[in-house]
């Protein structure tokens, strides 16, 4: 199969282009259903290679999505898959199969599962932690309405490090007696699974004794599946656990625990399926798989597989670039500044690739701190450190640091702690979609107390904000910087501290000034050729802080000119330009603001050009607005 033969037409002699839906799949013979898990992952393999996307949690999956399938019927039963970036094999035997190759670009498939997408997809996601809580409030409906329908919650063992997924196991028993979860176990979130939880269920499915006992349940399982084997089950599995490990920790939730079992058997799992879905109490199947299962490069590297760009299917390379991204930039910088400072410390949520802090982690591992999926934790965690002197830096992208706004507010913030709070893909996250954009940080953080928050034009600027965050001690810090690359203007000497609130003017204008923040800067710059083309007289200024802004260079330029236009990469309810409107007003000067940002509603997935066009945030557009004034 071809790349291209893969991304525009299915095998015509492949099970897979029958399959328009779960109602084929169940017609399928069991044995079968092994042929057509390997042409699943051929195609994800060849379609993704011109698309991107998460392959390796696609590949461990196979198996058990196929079974799911075959087993259940949804939409009737409803499956919920934790964050869902694992939900492409679902796609395909929901009817997608023929738009795979559309995934995450504009206009096609989204990368997670959506419930205006499908109606096989009954519950939307993009982070972590969802799926239980959902679950059991499905179950709890379905109970109510005296309903028959099964519910099956499938996360992975990082989820299980994720608050939500613990607040949820504590209420399942006493909710419903109705509920199949199933923990996929594949020892990885993005990156390496850390902490506790992670290494029980490492030592519950390498422990040989276990093993043992866990394959003659399984055996016995897949022989009888019926009431003899379900009681003699019960007991053998019990008895084992009870004897090796006595606190299990599901059944101390009241959930009813099977495994682990292979998780590539798609036999074993259909007559484990079936065997579950009598139960009647809540029960979790534990199944072990391997991301990235039958590609090579994806398990040589499941980090980088977990979600990547195009690559060559031969060995998975993806194309270099010239110069380092804003993540690449703070990896190496905090790295530098904290070889320079033994209190200056680095913590991130379950994403150091992501982050670029397995620089910080592989020279400075003493220092490094990774809190799971877990960012309330990570929060409070900098929050104490930084009451004793310490200098952590939490990066977190923009999308997830939302989950730690309460500790942000009431442990950051009211307590004045020097916490400094890295935001990661602030600003649009491209073919992620709206669960991934970052463009509700300004909103989330300008009208905390205390709270300095800015942007760099380039990364030079960049370098410099993070020394000038290493070195305030006097409250909390944080900065936003976008995905990939910036304009290419690196850092030359040792960084400098900047003046906190005060804007670079670059130039004056007695007829429109533009302030243009962080990434849309260069679109500012872009205007202003324009209009001093046409013979205006422009200003143009980089303002650096969001928070506090400088209210000296604002009101002076809004006093000299007609017209004022903001450029931000944030929705414009409550952003940037927002706060231009309400300080100028404060001022009582009433030179008008035009705004170029975001629309109030959630950003679509696709390339930030199409979307940038779509949504008005071009140079076009804001000429258009300005000149309407002049």
């Amino acid at each position: 199969m071809t790349s291209d033969s893969s991304n525009h037409s299915l095998d015509p002699e492949g099970l897979l282009q029958h399959i328009n839906g779960p109602e084929d799949v169940k017609k399928l013979t069991v044995p079968q259903l092994s042929e057509l898990a390997e042409e699943v992952r051929a195609v994800l393999i060849h379609s993704l290679s011109e698309t991107g996307g998460h392959l390796g949690p696609n590949l461990g999956v196979v198996e058990l999505t196929i079974a799911l399938h075959y087993v259940f019927d949804s939409p009737e039963d409803h499956f919920l898959f934790d964050v869902s970036h694992q939900g492409y094999v679902h796609k395909l035997l929901t009817g997608r199969a023929k738009e795979i190759h559309t995934i995450r670009q504009y206009e096609g498939l989204n990368g997670f599962l959506l419930r205006t997408e499908s109606k096989h997809d009954c519950y939307g996601a993009g982070h972590a932690g969802t799926a239980l809580s959902a679950a059991l409030g499905m179950a709890a409906a379905r109970d109510l309405k005296k309903g028959s329908n099964h519910v099956v919650a499938v996360a992975g063992d990082a989820a299980f490090t994720c608050g939500p997924t613990l607040e949820a196991l504590n209420n399942i028993e006493s909710t419903t007696k109705k509920l199949i979860v199933v923990l996929n176990d594949n020892e990885w979130s993005i990156d390496k699974n850390v902490g506790a939880i992670a290494k029980y269920f490492n030592a519950l499915q390498t422990h040989s004794m276990y093993s043992s006992v866990r394959q003659r349940t399984a055996d016995l399982v897949e022989k009888f599946a019926g009431s003899g084997a379900r009681k003699f089950a019960h007991k053998l599995e019990r008895g084992a656990k009870n004897l090796i490990f006595p606190n299990v920790l599901f059944e101390k939730f009241g959930l009813r625990y099977y495994g682990p079992i292979n998780g590539h058997d798609v036999e074993l799992l259909v007559n484990t399926f079936e065997y579950l879905k009598e139960q009647e109490e809540p029960v979790v199947l534990h199944i072990i798989t391997e991301k990235g299962r039958g590609y090579q490069p994806a398990l040589d590297k499941p980090g980088k597989f977990h979600g990547l760009g195009p690559y060559k299917v031969e060995d998975g390379s993806t194309a270099g670039t010239a110069t380092p991204t804003y993540s690449e930039i703070f990896g190496r910088s905090i790295t530098d500044f904290a070889k320079k400072d033994p209190n200056l410390v680095a913590i991130t949520a379950a994403m150091p690739g992501g982050t670029k802090l397995d620089t910080f982690k592989n020279e400075l591992p003493e220092r490094y701190y990774d809190t799971g999926i877990a960012e309330e934790h990570a929060a409070l965690f900098a929050s104490g450190l930084a009451t004793q002197g310490i200098k952590p830096f939490l990066a977190v992208y923009s999308t997830f640091m939302q989950r730690a706004f309460d500790m942000i507010v009431h442990d950051i913030a009211l307590q004045n702690l020097p916490v400094r709070l890295c935001m990661d893909r602030g600003g649009l996250s491209g073919d992620d979609g709206p669960t991934h954009h970052g463009l509700f940080d300004i909103g989330y953080l300008r009208h905390i107390p205390g709270i300095i928050h800015m942007q760099a034009k380039d990364e030079a600027e960049f370098v410099d904000m993070l020394w000038t965050m290493a070195n305030y001690n006097d409250g909390p810090t944080a900065i936003r910087y976008p995905r990939g690359q910036g304009p290419g203007q690196m850092k030359q000497g040792a960084p400098q501290i900047l003046e906190i609130g005060k804007a670079e003017v670059i130039s004056e204008g007695s007829d429109v000034t533009l302030i243009g923040l962080g990434d849309l800067f260069e679109m500012a710059e872009r205007v202003k050729v324009e209009l001093e083309t046409k013979g205006f007289s422009v200003g143009l200024i980089n303002p650096r802080w969001i928070k506090p802004l400088d209210l000296d260079a604002i009101t002076q330029a809004a006093q000299n000119s007609t017209v004022i236009c903001t450029f931000e990469d944030h929705v414009l309810k409550n952003g940037f330009g927002a706060s231009i409107i309400e300080a100028l007003h404060d001022s009582s000067i009433r030179t008008p603001v035009e705004r170029i940002g975001w629309p109030d509603e959630f950003v679509e997935h696709g390339k930030p050009h199409v979307l940038r066009a779509k949504h008005g945030l071009t140079a076009e557009a804001a000429l258009e607005k300005i000149l309407s004034h002049l």
